[in-house]
């Protein structure tokens, strides 16, 4: 290859840092500092360090687990689920996580579409391990997380394994590390793969926008499952050397969240705008210190100025929002603490989710690929170091993704003048009504400040007459009796007449993914089920 300057310019590999790295550097700078706690057990990191170190060793010698194999890990969040991340890293394996809510059959789908050659499974997922064994021929061996008849115990390996080490694996910037399932929303999920070189730059970006003085001396709270984002959020803890702290069971305890902020000091929690919510709005708020948090940071969804606003009553300036699909790692966006403003005359952009990520770049495009100017709706597209390799052996998929070099989210927004960007919702949750292009979350914002309503959800269904029309699916606030026809009537000077619902129903809690998200997909499912979708067509 010739440069520019004509010199010679012989190719290289692109080696990088395998990411077990993280976790090695702080076990050497503070091999006796905490680095996990999980009910009443701490480990330090030279322990958590030499227990990864085994069980490499194991998945090496006694499973024959090799360089780019995949590892299926089905588990609530536990000691051994977090080791088992940078067991695979060490060995060059990729780690494959999955939602433990779901079914045996969903598992076994992972399974056979990541080519899992071996499963880690918490004890009480049988069924799981039934159901993998039985629709993947590729899977060699089992390991339980805990006694179980289907497999040898995680801790017995470790203690057969325990002082053994191994070396760990050279990999190049593109070498896989991690498949992360997206949620699935449309259709069968599809592993999305990340990267060695990827989430290096990952963690660092995190680091620089999201928690940038983050130390050693840091406690963070985990409050999601470490298979999606919370998983990559204690990435940097690691890096850093800060502690992880795990929930003691998997039910969201949110009075034990207060207890453990307290007694560890947290000073940093990944969550979801509905789990905020929730930690915003329980009485143990009042009743437990949290005065050492400094970075509450929510991504997934869209999260309404009247929740950002009840956080910061309560919480001070210390939410951090960022916007970021799977795809790209939770990489697009930041709207740091200090943007977050009480006084909406002090803060001239309402509803943004931030500027552009260090080292990304955004472009708001038309159908065609175009870039539409500042303040136009188009979709939302993406380049940058923290976008993934592309879906597991799914060209098809990779094709409709990616357009020009551009990673497409699906997602519609506009940016203003200065680059703060607007997400108007995703491109298949908006719906047409009599012509017109109508965006859910828009009115969702509206029907949020109605004091009244808790939560609520907008979605496009079929009308004889206009093609589409709204249903707004809501839930009231705890002590309240909304009238619809009162609602409906005090929105009508707040959103165009076209755009308001034409129907309100109530329901006394909203359907979540497993990641605490409102899914519309369960919503619709949930109408049908009902009946309330059939009786809103035939009138």
């Amino acid at each position: 290859m010739t440069g520019r300057h004509g010199l010679m310019i012989e190719p290289m590999s692109k080696r990088v840092m395998n990411l077990h790295g993280l976790l090695a550097q702080s076990a050497r700078r503070f091999p006796d500092d905490i680095a996990l706690v999980w009910g009443e057990e701490t480990w330090t990191f030279s322990q958590l360090q030499r227990r990864v170190s085994a069980m490499a060793a194991a998945l090496q010698r006694q499973f024959g687990v090799v360089k780019g194999d995949r590892v299926l890990v089905q588990s609530q969040n536990c000691n051994q689920m977090f080791e088992s991340m940078f067991a695979c890293f060490q060995i060059g394996a990729v780690w494959v996580p999955t939602n433990f809510r779901q079914t045996p059959d969903e598992v076994a789908y992972l399974a056979s579409a990541s080519g899992a050659v071996g499963m880690i499974c918490g004890q009480s997922f049988p069924e799981h391990v039934e159901a993998c064994r039985r629709g993947s021929p590729a899977l060699k061996f089992v390991i339980a997380i805990g006694s179980a008849a289907f497999a040898e115990d995680y801790d017995d390996i470790i203690n057969r394994f325990d002082g053994e080490t191994t070396p760990t694996a050279i990999v190049d910037h593109d070498d896989p590390c991690w498949f992360f399932f997206t949620s699935g929303t449309t259709g069968r999920a599809k592993a999305a793969v990340l990267t060695h070189g990827q989430m290096a730059f990952v963690v660092t970006s995190h680091l620089c926008d999201l928690m940038p003085d983050t130390t050693h001396e840091d406690a963070s709270l985990v409050v999601a499952p470490l298979s999606h984002g919370a998983g990559i959020h204690q990435l940097t803890q690691v890096a850093r050397g800060a502690k992880t702290i795990l929930l003691p069971t998997e039910k969201l305890d949110i009075a034990e969240a207060w207890r453990l902020v307290e007694e560890w000091r947290v000073s940093n929690m990944f969550t979801v705008p509905t789990i905020l919510k929730m930690l915003v709005e329980h009485p143990d708020v009042h009743k437990r210190d949290h005065s050492y948090l400094r970075h509450v940071i929510y991504a997934g969804a869209p999260m309404y100025q009247t929740d950002q606003n009840n956080a910061l009553k309560t919480l001070g300036q210390v939410i951090v929002q960022y916007y970021g699909l799977g795809e790209v790692t939770g990489n697009i966006t930041v709207l740091p603490a200090a943007a977050h403003y009480l006084d909406h005359d002090a803060d001239p952009r309402p509803g943004t989710c931030g500027y552009t990520r260090t080292g990304m770049q955004i472009s708001i495009q038309d159908s065609d690929g175009n870039e539409i100017a500042p303040g136009k709706t188009g979709e939302i597209c993406v380049i940058g170091p923290a976008v993934f390799a592309g879906y597991y052996n799914n060209p098809e998929a990779n094709a409709k993704a990616f357009r020009n070099g551009w990673f497409r989210t699906g997602d519609l927004g506009h940016m203003d003048e200065a680059g703060f960007l607007f997400i108007t919702g995703r491109a298949s949750d908006m719906y047409i009504s009599g012509g017109s292009n109508i965006y859910p979350r828009e009115i969702e914002e509206k029907m949020l400040s109605h004091p009244d309503i808790s939560e609520v959800a907008v979605l496009g269904v079929p009308d004889l007459v206009w093609g589409e029309v709204g249903i707004a699916v809501c839930v009231a606030r705890p002590g309240t009796a909304p009238d619809c026809a009162e609602i409906i009537d005090w929105l009508s000077d707040k959103v165009a007449r076209y755009k308001i619902p034409k129907r309100l129903v109530f329901w006394s809690e909203m359907p979540k993914s497993a990641y605490g998200k409102i899914s519309k997909k369960l919503i619709r499912e949930e109408l049908v089920r009902r009946g309330q979708l059939d009786e809103l067509l035939k009138r």
